[in-house]
């Protein structure tokens, strides 16, 4: 299977030590592009240094709402800058938390705000983390859509169909995880079956959310392709043309992923 782990966290796995196997486990399973994912820009360095040392490997910029209190950017001027680098190929990620409310809701909000500039301006698509915070981020998003259009993914979906709906009409792509795998998410994999498959990517949020068979285990890229599986099944197409088009939509998305591999 040829498919694309479109969000995951490996400067996690390499503060376990485990990244070189890891990344070996997902080469072996057919991943042929891993996206890992900023969450604050005081350890961006150490995110960007994994993406410059493997070539399958690109990057994100940017501050989850976990750290908006005190990393939130009030302006998209550092995201700019630092999204010049030729490995990293999207915004975020970014967007509202007020499941845990690690940091306070107008400081979300305003980081969110600058982080869809940044995506506006440069063309990057943004990368949306939503939990609990459904009504705030389609507002938001649209709001912002008025003022120009950007790129865009929900990532791991979790919500329902009104934030899909939206997210579809303003253009974005709808990212899905390990959660689609488990017994319980009936709900989300109907939402999954009314997605367009040229909307969809697939993406493992590891170290968290590993999919059934290793739910309850930490999370690797490898196992993305238990959620293309899945994928396929809930779509009513074969694993082949599911990780096809997930694939392509994901360098169809991040066009600068694909730039970036070139040049290794």
């Amino acid at each position: 299977m040829r498919v694309v782990d479109s969000h995951c966290h490996l400067d996690y796995l390499a503060g376990d030590g485990d990244l070189p196997d890891a990344l070996r486990r997902a080469r072996m399973a057919g991943v042929e592009t891993m996206l890992t994912i900023s969450t604050k820009l005081s350890s961006f360095p150490e995110v960007l240094a994994i993406a410059e040392a493997e070539p399958d490997v690109v990057c994100s910029v940017g501050v989850h709402p976990h750290e908006a209190g005190p990393e939130g950017q009030d302006t998209p001027a550092r995201l700019l800058e630092l999204a010049e680098h030729e490995k990293v190929v999207g915004i975020g990620e970014t967007g509202l938390d007020y499941y845990y409310e690690h940091s306070p809701r107008e400081r979300q909000q305003i980081s969110f705000r600058s982080h869809i500039a940044a995506a506006r301006d440069t063309g990057l698509p943004l990368i949306v983390h939503a939990r609990d915070a459904d009504d705030d981020t389609v507002a938001i998003l649209r709001d912002e859509y008025e003022k120009g259009p950007y790129p865009g993914v929900i990532h791991c979906f979790t919500a329902g169909p009104a934030l899909a709906k939206a997210a579809l009409e303003m253009g974005l792509s709808i990212s899905l995880a390990g959660i689609i795998t488990f017994k319980k998410a009936e709900e989300l994999r109907a939402t999954a079956a009314e997605v367009p498959l040229d909307r969809l990517l697939v993406e493992t949020d590891s170290p968290y959310l590993a999919p059934v068979p290793y739910r309850g285990k930490r999370n690797e890229p490898a196992h993305v392709v238990h959620t293309a599986r899945k994928l396929a099944e809930i779509k009513g197409i074969s694993e082949e043309e599911l990780s096809e088009a997930t694939t392509a939509n994901f360098y169809r998305l991040f066009s600068k992923a694909a730039d970036a591999r070139k040049s290794t």
